[in-house]
């Protein structure tokens, strides 16, 4: 892949398996990624798909260093943030979002909407007219200019998220990274962020979508990651293949194609 906006090898984390932990002491380390290699390209949605405990989340976690790796490599647009310190990782992440299920508490509640989207822009150098930048970064992802004055708690959980993604736009975020954005959703409001999603890519902002839906992965995705046990099985072209195939794929029942074993 030319280019590709992440690079990974052979990525390991460890991580404390507490159904194993003794009355004293602390618990064994159970490997919860695997030596994982693949590249995330740039401008495109890529969907991350696998089993309960295929280490979905953990990769998500992983990527943004939200977790330590035990082994392997990270690069991150020509970087390699593997084993950055806290101090370098904290400006890095304005580059590099992860927004979760729920996203509630990563929107400060003393705070309207609006003090939360004008603070990264602030920070960027684009202070001035801020009501007009905030206008524009609700519009895109769907939120009216009346929604400036409200604070998280008035809002549902798909417009939490449309703010979290406008947030991280006002960043300037080279990737955005979304973990289960419709698991505790209802129809229309999972409906919201999908179209939030398709709109996002279109605007050029890549975005990787962690989740067990395989109905909405194969929706927005342009390529699917399938997992499984902590390793990657292989990576399929939405268009080519059926969400059967995936789930045979995922669980077992099938053996994925050679070509997709290779992508």
């Amino acid at each position: 892949m030319a280019d590709p906006l992440f690079s990974v090898r052979g990525l390991k984390v460890a991580l404390p398996d507490m159904t194993r932990k003794p009355l004293i002491g602390r618990a064994p380390m159970a490997e919860i990624l695997k030596g994982l290699d693949f590249e995330l390209p740039r401008g495109s949605v890529t969907g991350i798909v696998g089993e309960s405990g295929s280490g979905k989340s953990t990769l998500g976690r992983a990527l943004v260093r939200l977790l330590e790796p035990s082994a392997g490599s990270i690069i991150f647009d020509g970087r390699d943030i593997t084993h950055l310190p806290e101090a370098e990782l904290r400006p890095l992440r304005r580059n590099l979002q992860m927004i979760f299920q729920d996203p509630m508490s990563s929107l400060n509640p003393r705070r309207t909407i609006f003090s939360i989207i004008a603070a990264p822009l602030r920070q960027n150098g684009f202070g001035d007219n801020l009501k007009g930048r905030v206008a524009e970064a609700l519009q895109r992802v769907g939120l009216p200019l009346s929604f400036a004055s409200r604070y998280r708690h008035q809002l549902s959980g798909g417009q939490r998220q449309g703010v979290a993604v406008a947030r991280a736009a006002a960043f300037g975020s080279k990737m955005v990274i979304m973990d289960e954005p419709t698991a505790a959703l209802g129809v229309k409001e999972s409906r919201r962020v999908l179209e939030l999603i398709v709109d996002v890519k279109k605007r050029g902002l890549p975005i990787v979508l962690i989740s067990h839906n395989m109905p909405h992965v194969f929706e927005v995705a342009d390529r699917i990651h399938i997992h499984r046990l902590g390793r990657r099985l292989c990576v399929i072209d939405p268009k080519q293949y059926t969400m059967s195939d995936a789930v045979a794929f995922m669980t077992g029942a099938k053996l994925p194609p050679e070509a997709a074993l290779a992508a």
